[in-house]
């Protein structure tokens, strides 16, 4: 898709006051843009008349900090994620797979796609928002100003397509804690059809250290709804959990799945999450997905 009301690019390290009708290749404002540019180019931008340009802002695309938290910047993109995880000694470290995986897209989107500019794109089915919502991730957004703010990812998505970013801001990095990646993952993904648009995924983690469980839906809802328990609670605990926190105008409604579809299957494979996670092997037939 040709691009052609932009009129000019400019360079983000340079300090650029923000105008209407501006918009990153990476993330921004009110603008639902990809950071590599992929959903730039995807159907038309009418609105857009000057882009500012990310890429060149050198940030490392994945940073161990000293406390054991990881930091994924906006611009790493997935295929720097998937190679990252092959490496990551971590009990989580297949889940960032499953995620990667969940674009379904080919390998020219992996090389340009990033965790930043999915997570603004605020869509339900983003599997980079499944992924840092469920390990309790939280994102740094820097303002026009330099100003920094944090907000935890679940909140940052507040319904289909929209996000907590003011005008002009930016989001700089996702931080995972440092337990996050040391819990026991379980993954389930649902579509309508082969190779299909997400219309349910939900991820389940156990703590190793206090034993609680969390378990997040996404996909099957306008925005990520992640759930912890302080010890696992049993199937009918975990339906009912999942049905007073969801409301009937959460599900999510469109050619992808009908909510009562979507809700089905969230409950469904929310209990197959509860019982690999929580039940002996012999009782769930052992391994995950």
């Amino acid at each position: 898709m040709d691009l052609n009301t932009v009129r000019d690019v400019r360079d983000a390290r340079q300090r650029v006051p923000w105008r209407d009708g501006d918009a990153p290749p990476a993330n921004a404002g009110r603008y639902p843009q990809a950071g590599g540019g992929t959903y730039l180019f995807s159907e038309p931008q009418p609105h857009l008349r000057r882009l500012l340009d990310l890429s060149r802002m050198g940030w490392e695309p994945l940073t161990r900090q000293p406390d054991g938290s990881l930091e994924i910047a906006a611009t790493c993109t997935i295929a720097q994620l998937s190679r990252f995880a092959a490496a990551y000694e971590a009990p989580a470290a297949p889940l960032f797979e499953q995620c990667c995986r969940a674009f379904l897209a080919s390998f020219k989107i992996w090389n340009m796609a990033t965790v930043g500019g999915n997570l603004c794109n605020g869509l339900p089915a983003g599997p980079m928002i499944s992924l840092t919502a469920a390990l309790d991730g939280s994102v740094l957004l820097q303002a026009q100003d330099g100003s920094l703010r944090r907000t935890k990812v679940a909140d940052f998505i507040t319904g289909a397509g929209r996000k907590d970013l003011g005008e002009g801001e930016l989001l700089r990095s996702v931080t995972l804690p440092a337990r996050s990646p040391a819990c026991r993952t379980a993954f389930r993904q649902a579509s309508l059809y082969g190779l299909g648009r997400s219309g349910a995924l939900v991820i389940g983690a156990l703590d190793p250290l206090d034993g609680s469980l969390t378990v997040t839906l996404t996909a099957a809802t306008v925005r990520p709804f992640r759930l912890w328990f302080p010890l696992p609670p049993d199937a009918g605990a975990l339906h009912d959990a999942i049905e007073r926190t969801v409301a009937e105008g959460d599900w999510f409604d469109d050619v992808h799945g009908l909510p009562a579809w979507r809700r089905h299957m969230a409950l469904r494979l929310s209990e197959e999450i509860r019982r690999e996670l929580t039940e002996l092997p012999e009782l769930t037939g052992g391994a995950g997905r």
